[in-house]
C-alpha cells in the first residue's frame, strides 16, 4: 500500500500532517523528499556582491509595491490593536 503524507523534520522525528492510518509498531519503509525551493532571482551569479532586491529591480511592478504596503499596513494594525479587559 502506498500513502503520500507531508511531514516536518524534527531531529529523528518526522511529524506528519496527518494520522498515516496504520496501527502502532507497525513497520513501514520511508523515502524522503525535500520540497523544490525556488532558484535564484534572475541574473543571479556566483559570488556576485550584488543584493538580491538589487537584481530584481528591473522585474518589480507597482502590484508588487501595493503587496508590501499591503502586509506593512497588516503587521502594524496587529501591533497596535488594544487588549481585552
Amino acid at each position: 500500500m502506498n500513502i503520500l503524507l507531508r511531514g516536518v523534520v524534527r531531529g529523528r522525528t518526522v511529524e506528519l500532517d496527518r494520522d498515516p492510518g496504520f496501527e502502532d509498531n507497525r513497520v513501514v519503509d520511508v523515502i524522503l523528499r525535500t520540497k523544490q525551493l525556488p532558484g535564484p532571482p534572475p541574473g543571479w551569479k556566483p559570488g556576485s556582491t550584488e543584493s538580491a532586491a538589487g537584481m530584481l529591480a528591473d522585474t518589480w511592478t507597482a502590484e508588487d509595491d501595493r503587496i508590501l504596503t499591503e502586509i506593512y499596513e497588516q503587521r502594524q494594525r496587529s501591533k497596535l490593536r488594544e487588549l481585552p479587559e
